[in-house]
C-alpha cells in the first residue's frame, strides 16, 4: 500500500480578506447615513421648538431629504472626481517619465526599495524584474502610493452618499409620522441618537475599529449638533 502524498505546506492557498476594500464605499455610506440623520433630526427639532405646525415640520424635512441627498451625491461626485483627475494626470506623468528615462526611473524605484530595507544589489534586482514585468504598476503601487482597492470612483461615492443620505434622513421623518405633536421633540432627539448610536457600532464593526468608539463619536456630535438646532428654534420662536 502506497503511503498518502502530502502536500506540501508552501503550496497551500492562505485566503485572506482586508478591510481596506471597502474604504471607497463605507466612507461614503458612512458620511452620507450620519448626515442624513443629524441634518434632518435637527431641522425638525429646530423648526418643532420654533412652534411650527406638524405638517409644516413634515414637509420641511421631506425637502431637507430631497436637496440634502442632491446635494450629498453632487458633492461627492465633484471631490472625488477632482481626485480622480490628479491621479490620473499622476499616472500620465509617470508614463512619459519612464519612456524618456527608463534607467533613471528603475533606479528612482530600487531607492525606494533601498529605503524600505532592502540592500542596494537586492533592490536593483526586484526594481529590474518588475519594470520588465509591469512597470508602470510597480512606480504606481510603490512610488505614487495608488492601488485598485482604494482608487477614486466618482459615479459609486456619489450614489452610496445619496443613498446612505436617504436612508439615514427617513429615519427621523419616520418619527415624526408616528410621533404625537406634543412629544415630537422628545422622540426626535432620543431616536435620532439610537440610530446614530447604532449607525456608529456598525460602521466600526465593518472598518475593524472600536466599537464602543464609533458609538459614542457619532452620537456626540449628533447630539451637539440637534442641541444647538433645537435651541436656535426655540430662540427664534419666542423673539417672532
Amino acid at each position: 500500500m502506497k503511503p498518502r502524498a502530502i502536500r506540501p505546506a508552501a503550496s497551500a492557498r492562505h485566503a485572506e480578506q482586508h478591510r481596506n476594500t471597502r474604504i471607497g464605499w463605507l466612507r461614503a455610506a458612512v458620511l452620507g447615513a450620519n448626515d442624513g440623520i443629524v441634518s434632518t433630526a435637527s431641522l425638525v427639532l429646530g423648526v418643532a421648538a420654533a412652534g411650527a405646525e406638524p405638517r409644516t415640520v413634515l414637509l420641511t424635512s421631506v425637502s431637507g431629504l430631497i436637496a440634502g441627498a442632491m446635494s450629498m451625491a453632487a458633492g461627492e461626485f465633484v471631490s472625488v472626481h477632482a481626485q480622480a483627475d490628479t491621479e490620473n494626470a499622476d499616472l500620465a506623468r509617470e508614463l512619459a517619465e519612464l519612456k524618456a528615462d527608463p534607467v533613471g526611473e528603475q533606479q528612482e524605484l530600487a531607492g525606494i526599495y533601498v529605503g524600505r530595507g532592502l540592500d542596494r544589489p537586492l533592490a536593483d534586482k526586484v526594481a529590474a524584474a518588475l519594470m520588465v514585468h509591469d512597470a508602470i504598476g510597480a512606480h504606481t503601487r510603490d512610488e505614487l502610493g495608488f492601488s485598485p482597492s482604494t482608487a477614486a470612483r466618482p459615479t459609486q461615492a456619489a450614489l452610496a452618499s445619496a443613498a446612505s443620505f436617504a436612508g439615514g434622513a427617513a429615519l427621523p421623518i419616520g418619527v415624526v409620522l408616528v410621533a404625537t405633536p406634543t412629544h415630537l421633540i422628545v422622540w426626535v432627539g432620543v431616536s435620532s441618537l439610537v440610530f446614530l448610536a447604532g449607525l456608529g457600532a456598525v460602521s466600526a464593526r465593518v472598518g475593524g475599529a472600536n466599537v464602543w468608539t464609533g458609538v459614542w463619536r457619532v452620537a456626540f456630535w449628533g447630539a451637539m449638533a440637534m442641541g444647538v438646532s433645537a435651541g436656535a428654534g426655540a430662540l427664534f420662536g419666542v423673539m417672532a
